[in-house]
């Protein structure tokens, strides 16, 4: 029906408070959410049924717009306890989401407030009412692309200024975002899992196990906070140092083991200034652990090198193989480079697969006590299948 037509019958026609502009030219109109304003990223999907908190405050989005499978998206609202960017100071990174379904009232007893409050606090841009299985199509068909969202209530959106902001947006190859989302300075961590309410402790979560704690420092390039808590869980006693730590700072602290955290950005522009650090501690054969840009910094530390993926992995039902026992895990996945197993040298063996596209999830070495995976081990898609890899960790700063 035409505005004119609608006039005619008394009807005021409805103005689209949002706009998403994709590279490729793609415009999608629908109702805006969140923060106003203008904001561009690489423009990617998630196929997780829940955890959308989660979600948008991981470090490893940083600079993208995240498009949401899942159609009903803020119905338990949201809540300080999950979320997982330990920085803070720092925004989530995310740029922009993608909804479906409008968001609900939030019905859950652990809500603190409803998400468009949370998406306006944080300053994200957001646009609700999309084709979300046919834009999910599009990026799959034709690979991740750049995108600019639009939002204004009034309707007022200048697409000549979202091409602009568009034009102007670098993509993430070559682009080291790590700056963003890590921290700046040392600080310790010993908060624990989950304490179920009743039971008698502060807060929702519990702290580190009594016992003889193993060293561990934790270079973050974006760390998630269910990464330290695993760790803590698991009986360590964590030190977090930023991403530019060098290899005698870590080595000062004489820690029993190095974590590689997460991280967004491209991995070749992270490992600059990050591989040598790990070629130091590989060289004194300190035992190593790294989960997705740590797997690629593990990775290149060794003298392989990382591609851009076509589309990405974004979810929590990606199905990976151990190759050494023969198990799948279900496991939960957040990135949109890869290691390239043509390049893994002589000394480093491929330990995980992708049974989606065959894509490597995971390598150890062979002369240093040092494994990685590009999944997400302390999430619980499976629920707990990849929890074993904490306890690996352990018994590799043990066997030390």
């Amino acid at each position: 029906m035409t505005g004119q037509d609608a006039a005619s019958r008394g009807w005021d026609e409805t103005r689209p408070t949002a706009k998403l502009l994709l590279a490729d030219g793609t415009l999608i109109e629908g109702e805006g959410l969140g923060a106003e304003g203008v904001a561009a990223g690489e423009i990617c999907f998630n196929t997780a049924m829940t955890g959308y908190e989660e979600i948008l405050t991981d470090p490893s989005y940083a600079g993208q717009i995240i498009t949401f499978t899942f159609p009903h998206i803020g119905n338990v609202g949201v809540n300080d306890d999950d979320v997982e960017t330990v920085n803070i100071a720092a925004s989530s990174g995310v740029r922009g989401a993608v909804f479906a379904a409008d968001v609900t009232e939030p019905s859950n007893w652990r809500a603190t407030r409803d998400l468009d409050q949370w998406l306006k606090a944080k300053g994200i841009v957001a646009i609700t009412g999309v084709d979300t299985r046919a834009l999910t199509a599009l990026v799959r068909e034709n690979g991740a692309q750049n995108a600019v969202i639009g939002h204004a209530p009034d309707g007022e959106i200048d697409e000549a200024a979202l091409k602009s902001e568009l034009a102007q947006f670098a993509g993430l190859e070559g682009q080291d975002l790590v700056p963003l989302v890590a921290a700046t300075q040392r600080y310790g961590w010993d908060e624990g899992g989950w304490a179920w309410p009743g039971l008698d402790v502060p807060g929702a979560y519990g702290r580190r196990p009594e016992g003889s704690p193993k060293r561990v420092v934790a270079i973050d390039y974006g760390l998630k906070r269910n990464i330290l808590r695993m760790l803590t869980e698991a009986g360590c006693e964590v030190t977090v140092l930023p991403p530019t730590a060098t290899a005698e700072e870590v080595l000062a602290l004489d820690p029993d083991g190095v974590f590689l955290s997460n991280g967004p950005g491209d991995p070749a522009a992270t490992g600059v200034y990050a591989v040598p650090m790990i070629q130091g501690v590989l060289e004194k054969k300190v035992p190593t652990f790294g989960i997705c840009l740590g797997h690629q910094m593990l990775a290149l530390a060794v003298g392989a090198t990382t591609a851009k993926m076509h589309q990405g992995h974004h979810g929590a039902n990606h199905p990976v193989k151990d190759m050494i026992t023969g198990k799948v895990e279900i496991t939960s996945m957040n990135h949109g480079f890869a290691v390239d197993r043509a390049t893994l040298p002589d000394n480093a063996r491929e330990t995980h697969v992708s049974l989606f596209d065959g894509s490597n999830c995971g390598l150890e070495l062979t002369d240093r006590p040092a494994f990685s995976v590009q999944h997400h081990p302390e999430a619980s898609p499976g629920p707990q299948d990849s929890h074993y890899l904490f306890h690996r960790f352990v018994e590799m700063m043990g066997a030390r």
